[in-house]
């Protein structure tokens, strides 16, 4: 199934992010929340691609694995980050091999203690050139973008981040997902301004359900996403991290709710590798039938 062809009339649909974690520990309890994940009949599942490749078995295990258990469709991340043109194609080949159907294809951000992204010598700059490379040499793979309703922290201006986004469009994405966001308007306003410049193809948002007031303060202040007022009050207003779970929770249920109803194509969740705050908000929603 192509990717593209999980979105369409009268269905939504659902994908779920993973992470690689660092110690078999983690890796037991992952698979446990995908298990029960996967309870909610995901259309695919993807696995983050870690700084200059740092994560490439393990993202490729993790994505493998799920595939092979679960039955599942699933994605690779792959960023630019720290790799060759040949280094890009030996992991797309190695995907291709065992089974991975798409790839989010990604920049990716600066290594830790830079500010700046450098390319390596015979590397690439930009997204839009390692959608290219995809489509013209590994041309089995879906491909998934990122797009961002409140603007990239390193474009000038939301015009020149929507036009780079254009050109991972027109280079043959096929479906945008977008970076976490707290403001529904924000993403509505996202759209309409992807329609009017003739992205035309599924634009998924990204949901992150909110657990704990300071880790999604920390996680807010690295990408540039908007946490509103009134939700950091609700989320303050007692202590302890059950009502903090349950504020987020009803949250994210009430944001998903608006966006479903507003006709979006599908949600894209990022579980953090956890399943209880996505299942409770997939138990709480009224999916299109």
């Amino acid at each position: 199934m192509t990717l593209s062809a999980h979105y369409g009339p009268g269905k939504l649909g659902l994908s779920f992010e993973l992470f690689p974690p660092k110690t078999e520990a983690g890796q037991a309890a992952l698979l446990k929340h995908v298990s029960k994940l996967v309870e909610f009949k995901p259309d695919f599942v993807t696995c983050t691609y870690g700084a200059g490749g740092s994560t490439r078995d393990k993202t490729l295990d993790i994505v493998q694995g799920v595939k092979q258990d679960h039955g599942l469709p699933v994605a690779s991340h792959l960023t630019c980050v720290g790799s060759t043109r040949d280094q890009l194609r030996s992991y797309l080949t190695e995907a291709q091999q065992r089974g991975i159907d798409y790839i989010v294809a990604l920049r990716g951000d600066p290594p830790a203690g830079e500010t700046d992204f450098k390319p390596v010598e015979g590397g690439l700059s930009y997204a839009n050139e390692l959608v290219e490379l995809i489509r013209s040499e590994f041309a089995g793979f879906g491909i998934a973008v990122a797009g961002y309703p409140e603007k990239h922290q390193e474009a000038p201006n939301a015009e020149i981040d929507l036009e780079n986004l254009k050109r991972k469009v027109d280079t043959g994405a096929e479906i945008v997902i977008t970076q976490l966001f707290y403001d529904n308007d924000s993403f509505f306003r996202f759209r309409d301004r992807c329609d009017a410049i003739g992205i035309n193809i599924p634009i998924i948002p990204g949901i992150l359900p909110v657990t704990n007031l300071s880790q999604i303060q920390r996680i807010t202040s690295m990408c540039g996403a908007v946490l509103p007022d009134a939700f950091v009050s609700k989320l303050g207003e007692q202590e302890g991290d059950d009502w903090q779970f349950q504020a987020g929770v009803d949250f994210a249920t009430q944001q998903v709710q608006s966006l479903i109803d507003a006709g979006v194509p599908g949600v894209h969740f990022y579980v953090l590798n956890k399943s209880q705050a996505t299942s409770a908000v997939l138990r709480a929603i009224t999916r299109p039938e």
